[in-house]
């Protein structure tokens, strides 16, 4: 009886300390390694994803661009959903796409969510 009474409290501090252990994920409000909360609630194209790609992306990938961009447009809907695959595995840095932004480190993970979120959602164009 003493030999159950000691597995189970055993058992019960395990799974005691292993609850412990878990995180609770919050899919609206996640921190970044930085520190930083990144909001995942309202990702739109217009008030999310357009000011990704004009901090990152549209000094090169636009028609106003200094630079051709090698002719990839980003500064409208059509440009970014048509080339939705390239510019993934360019902010991505996977695949055989040139990482981007180009000569910068990868976009912050919190972006990259962002992103994600969006594309996930249908890339609606809101």
């Amino acid at each position: 009886m003493k030999k159950l009474l000691t597995v189970k409290a055993a058992t019960g501090l395990i799974l005691f300390f292993f609850c412990l252990s878990c995180s609770y994920y919050k899919a609206d409000k996640l921190n970044t390694p930085d520190g930083f909360e990144c909001d995942t609630t309202n990702v739109t194209f217009n008030g999310t994803i357009i000011n990704i790609l004009g901090n990152n992306c549209l000094k090169c990938h636009s028609a106003m661009a200094y630079d051709d961009g090698a002719g990839i447009y980003l500064d409208s809907y059509e440009g970014v959903k048509s080339r939705i695959k390239l510019i993934t595995g360019a902010i991505n840095h996977t695949g055989v796409y040139l990482p981007m932004p180009k000569n910068k480190p990868m976009l912050d993970p919190c972006l990259l969510l962002q992103f994600e979120i969006w594309i996930r959602n249908g890339m609606p164009e809101n």
